[in-house]
């Protein structure tokens, strides 16, 4: 296996993928699940907090409330993941 290829019967053609492919692909599924995490997660916070009785319809208290616990839900979010990246960045500026 000195050329990094792996057998993927699902590739077509040649049958094979190179590692940098696998490698993508795999890095586009983790960013899909991590979304759909943060977007489960923000909306049962959200509702808990905004919807005392669920009903039919969200009343426009309850829109407004889920609008801006929404917001900064995700603002916390970007500050967090931001200060993260920032961190990796410098440790690996140190090795």
């Amino acid at each position: 296996m000195d050329n990094f290829t792996t057998d993927y019967s699902g590739a077509g053609g040649s049958g094979k993928m190179d590692t940098g492919t696998i490698m993508e692909q795999v890095k586009v599924q983790i960013a899909v699940a991590n979304a759909q995490e943060l977007l489960q997660r923000m909306t049962d916070k959200c509702f808990k907090k905004c919807v005392g009785k669920p009903g039919s319809s969200l009343d426009n208290s309850e829109q407004k409330c889920i609008a801006m616990c929404m917001d900064r839900y995700m603002d916390a979010w970007n500050t967090v993941s931001r200060t993260y990246n920032s961190r990796l960045q410098r440790e690996r500026a140190r090795l």
